[in-house]
């Protein structure tokens, strides 16, 4: 007899369906196992990005209990124009007048005219200082440091400049030329009366000509490397470069043009607390950032009948009671100031905070007692911004909230993979056994049914025989 191959033609049954119906009753416990999947999935999605909000928080708290963030200064000057300047943070009140005689300036010469061969030999240039340039004593700096460039008889004076400004010397070099010939003009990469140079050659070949004693002063752009001169209240000072940075303690000023006498610029300093109330704002706002999606995440609406995916979640409400707890606790730093509320913070529907700008700037008008109370005192980091800073940092911590949660949502998504995977695994084996059960029984019922068919063959047959 011929072996089933399509199981049910046997029986005359629709095996397909049946197994295939079976199979998926013992799937059936696979759709709520994949919803517990999604759900923790979101869950460390969303527990991410609460890590994230906290983590923002705490770098609001920072900037109040670092002492720099108290040190905000804003400098002016009553004519940028002349003298523009800056302050660091913590730089006392103050103010000055500054008088600028003149401008620092870098050496610069220029040749004379050379047409034809230049010559051979070595030029070398030193740095240092000059009384007068080309008349006056030129004294090297010490260490004396120099460069030796040499020269063939086939270069040019354009080559000769283009060999300088590849020497690294401490100066650059350009061509001039007009109906006389070429000149090298030199220039010093730097300002200030030690910024000057130098420029020699080894012997009379030609060469000398481009010596810086050899100048064409008939042009005029023989100019001495010199400081720059002011007057900071009568008194005078000298600065390298047009930058004075350690004339007046805290300030550094810069001279953009003389002054005309007479008319001194002033620069003054004082405290700024508009940086200070800006970081006040930014911690209040972190706050709510994080306040407002736990609140999201943790509620249920009735109306809706919708949970939030947080919803019930006793860690996540925790971790917004400890947020809250933290924010509206009493600070110990200040005798003035104790709460948010007293500098003009208040609570507003939902839990978030609300700064009232009016109030908070008057109060930053005693902004030192403001400060103990986010910082605390100097010995004691007690004030409220300190608490919350360490709050958040305990809860970022390698073994804090964030990484102890994670982990245990891992591990749930873990377990759920495993009992997804035992699921499908008894599913398979109920469908092969099946199948194997419904195969058997289309052979049983095939080799019965060609009995039947026998039989009824010979019952016919032998009612033929008996009526004839």
């Amino acid at each position: 007899m011929a072996s089933i191959s399509s199981i049910g033609v046997g029986s005359g049954l629709d095996v397909k369906s049946i197994v295939s119906q079976l199979v998926e009753l013992e799937k059936k416990p696979l759709q709520k196992l994949e919803i517990q999947a999604a759900t923790v999935n979101a869950k460390i999605s969303a527990f991410g990005e609460v890590k994230s909000l906290v983590s923002t928080l705490s770098d609001a708290a920072s900037k109040l209990t670092s002492v720099t963030g108290w040190n905000g200064v804003t400098t002016s000057s009553s004519d940028s124009t002349y003298v523009s300047a800056t302050a660091v943070g913590g730089t006392l009140p103050t103010a000055f007048n500054v008088d600028v005689i003149g401008l620092a300036k870098a050496q610069s010469t220029a040749s004379n005219a050379i047409s034809g061969i230049v010559g051979t030999g070595t030029l070398k240039i030193e740095l240092g200082k000059w009384d007068t340039v080309g008349t006056g004593t030129f004294t090297p700096k010490t260490p004396a440091s120099s460069v030796d460039i040499a020269v063939s008889a086939t270069d040019t004076v354009a080559d000769i400049a283009s060999k300088i400004n590849g020497a690294n010397a401490g100066v650059t070099a350009t061509i001039l030329t007009d109906a006389s010939g070429q000149r090298l003009l030199l220039r010093g990469k730097n300002t200030g009366e030690e910024a000057g140079f130098n420029l020699t050659t080894s012997a009379v070949s030609g060469l000398e000509r481009l010596a810086t004693t050899a100048i064409d002063t008939t042009l005029g752009a023989s100019e001495t490397a010199s400081n720059a001169t002011a007057k900071v209240n009568g008194l005078t000072v000298t600065s390298s470069s047009n930058t004075f940075a350690n004339t007046v303690a805290g300030v550094t000023f810069k001279a953009e043009k003389v002054t005309d006498v007479g008319k001194p610029i002033q620069i003054s300093v004082a405290k700024d607390n508009s940086a200070v109330q800006a970081n006040i704002t930014a911690f209040v706002e972190a706050y709510n950032a994080v306040n407002s999606y736990l609140s999201e995440a943790t509620k249920y609406d009735a109306g809706t009948k919708q949970a939030g995916l947080f919803q019930g979640d006793s860690t996540a409400v925790g971790l917004q009671n400890s947020l809250r707890a933290a924010m509206q606790s009493v600070a110990k730093g200040s005798n003035v100031y104790k709460t948010l509320s007293d500098i003009g913070v208040g609570v507003i529907r939902g839990g978030n905070l609300e700064v009232n700008s009016t109030k908070l700037s008057k109060a930053l008008e005693n902004v030192d007692e403001v400060k103990k109370m986010f910082r605390g005192s100097d010995a004691v980091a007690s004030g409220l911004a300190a608490s919350v800073k360490s709050l958040a940092t305990d809860m970022l911590s390698t073994d804090g909230f964030f990484k102890t949660k994670d982990a245990s949502l891992k591990l749930s998504l873990k377990r759920n993979t495993a009992d997804q995977t035992q699921v499908k695994e008894k599913a398979s084996t109920l469908e092969t056994r099946l199948n194997a059960r419904y195969s058997a029984l289309d052979s049983k019922m095939a080799t019965l049914n060609a009995l039947n068919s026998y039989v009824s063959q010979q019952v016919t047959t032998w009612n033929k025989a008996n009526s004839s």
